[in-house]
């Protein structure tokens, strides 16, 4: 036996909403958060736009104190303890007294963390300025930075630690977390991840001419994922969190429960059969959905929809025709699916925790939002499914289960399985 795992807190910093209510009604609506870019301009990029939240001081001011701001320069952090404290306040948790919460932990990842402190700390140090670094360049530009400040500000006392692993790193982190309490390691985790933008994170993605340079002028228009016009991934930043904790624990507090995490699965394609560093291995890719489904206790005419990683790139069709292998449906029997992609741009790290965030919202609203920019489809796409499955306006439905994946540089997978609770 094994403790079910629920989902009773959400919190969210995107490009296109900040907070539960800003991001439901931008994803319902098919707003963008994807803006043109005068830094980027004056850097002379060829992709001069991207998604980044909108934080203002007034915002900066709700979750950190003035001593927390001050020298605080890393949008990683600021992202991720937003998205982290809306998770923890939403469930409705205290933060530790004077003793450790012993059973609750975190998991929270990043792909890099405080890039601009750490440029920073580099002029400082080259000038002879150590001492003018402050005692924040540490906690700012360390991976585990993040979760250190969320586990001293919570007062957790399980596991506290940083997952990195490129793109699936959100969607690994709930994994994991499950995992724990799952196995009776935690009673309860915080899990999600965080991901810095502008020119220093998205300028090697800018030389590898992978970023849509024909839209400068039409940002909203150039993330266009499983579309026929798809000329690369917008990038984009923000974060994204959960709190998960075992039905028993939820169910002793009389928490809110917005859905039951089922399963998942983590692997990677070893850079074989076709896999590389940034090209997927098709069988991987379909045993990872394969086997998180085997995990959840369903099958393929289960899953009511799937959220998929799906960046508006040559590989789209690689992945819808990996779904369709994996699941073993075709036409009509396929599920609706849907890439929040294409109002959001791909934040990277952050992008498999803030994606799952609007999964679960689906499962909790009874919708599916709409696919923003994918017309006209695909011409591989409409070959391989029923377009009617891949929904251009929200469809009020009430979806039991939702498959989210993310696949990510280095041939990695991840597939979680978001069920409707039912006690």
């Amino acid at each position: 036996m094994r403790n079910r795992v629920v989902i009773t807190g959400m919190g969210v910093c995107a490009p296109n909403g900040v907070g539960l209510k800003a991001f439901d009604e931008a994803l319902a609506e098919g707003q963008s958060g994807i803006r043109f870019s005068e830094e980027l301009e004056k850097l002379n990029f060829g992709c001069q736009i991207g998604g980044t939240p909108q934080v203002n001081q007034e915002l900066t001011d709700r979750y950190f104190s003035q001593l927390e701001q001050k020298g605080l320069n890393s949008t990683g952090m600021i992202y991720g303890v937003i998205a982290a404290t809306d998770a923890w306040e939403d469930a409705g948790l205290p933060p530790a007294n004077d003793e450790p919460l012993w059973n609750t932990g975190i998991i929270f990842g990043t792909g890099i963390l405080g890039v601009d402190k750490f440029r920073e700390s580099i002029y400082r140090v080259d000038e002879g300025n150590v001492r003018r670094l402050g005692s924040t360049a540490v906690i700012q530009t360390m991976a585990s930075g993040i979760s250190a400040f969320l586990g001293g500000r919570f007062g957790c006392g399980n596991q506290v630690t940083t997952n990195s692993s490129a793109c699936i790193t959100g969607t690994e982190a709930i994994i994991m977390g499950a995992e724990r309490i799952r196995n009776g390691l935690a009673d309860s985790m915080l899990v999600g991840s965080t991901s810095e933008g502008g020119p220093y994170v998205w300028g090697g993605f800018d030389a590898m001419r992978i970023l849509p340079r024909n839209y400068n002028d039409s940002p909203e228009q150039a993330s266009r994922p499983m579309s026929a016009e798809a000329a690369g991934f917008v990038p984009g930043s923000g974060a994204g969190a959960f709190l998960i904790e075992s039905l028993e624990s939820a169910l002793s507090r009389n928490a809110v429960i917005y859905a039951e995490i089922a399963g998942g699965h983590i692997n990677n394609g070893g850079q074989r059969e076709g896999g590389s560093m940034t090209a997927p291995n098709s069988n991987a890719v379909q045993r990872c959905i394969r086997m998180a489904l085997e995990d959840a206790g369903v099958n393929g005419s289960q899953i009511s929809a799937i959220n998929g990683h799906l960046t508006a790139t040559a590989k789209d069709s690689t992945e819808i025709s990996n779904w369709k292998q994996a699941l073993e449906l075709e036409g009509g029997d396929f599920p609706l699916i849907n890439s929040f992609k294409g109002s959001i741009g791909h934040c990277l790290a952050a992008a498999g925790s803030i994606e799952s965030v609007g999964t679960v919202l689906q499962l909790h609203h009874g919708r599916i939002y709409k696919n923003v920019n994918a017309e006209p489809l695909h011409p591989e796409i409409k070959e391989l499914i029923d377009t009617t499955k891949v929904p251009v306006e929200t469809r009020y439905v009430q979806p039991e289960i939702i498959a989210k994946a993310s696949f990510g540089f280095g041939d990695v997978n991840a597939c979680v399985i978001f069920k409707k609770y039912n006690p």
